[in-house]
């Protein structure tokens, strides 16, 4: 399983395989027939008051990964649970996706988070 990132604003390429974004707000500047999306998952981005918390903030990255997967792995109902079975469908379809994010950070986001769930084969 290939699971690559990719800023939002990047173009899509044939070599990315399925593009799901997997933030819970829309791209800003991004037009929809633009993005080139397979599936927009939002169940996937942290809580709206994890992603506050974090702020995209250095410093907190390890916390948030820590707090993020925690949520990920509680999911057990839910639109997060919802998320991560449409997910599995994907991934059993296709060797390779590529996980969408907004980010101006390349480093230290949820897809990259996600990523790392999905490499330890925590899903």
């Amino acid at each position: 399983m290939d699971i690559r990132i990719k800023r939002a604003y990047e173009d899509a390429a044939r070599s990315d395989g399925p593009r799901i974004l997997v933030d819970r707000i829309w791209p800003r500047g991004v037009a929809k027939e633009d993005a080139d999306l397979e599936a927009w998952l939002k169940g996937l981005a942290p809580s709206t008051e994890l992603r506050k918390w974090f702020d995209h903030d250095p410093e907190k990255w390890k916390e948030f990964r820590q707090r993020y997967l925690k949520e990920l792995k509680a999911s057990k109902e839910g639109d997060t649970a919802d998320a991560l079975k449409e997910l599995q469908a994907i991934l059993k379809e296709h060797k390779r996706i590529t996980l969408v994010f907004a980010a101006k950070d390349t480093e230290h986001n949820n897809a990259v988070a996600l990523r790392d769930f999905l490499d330890n084969g925590d899903l």
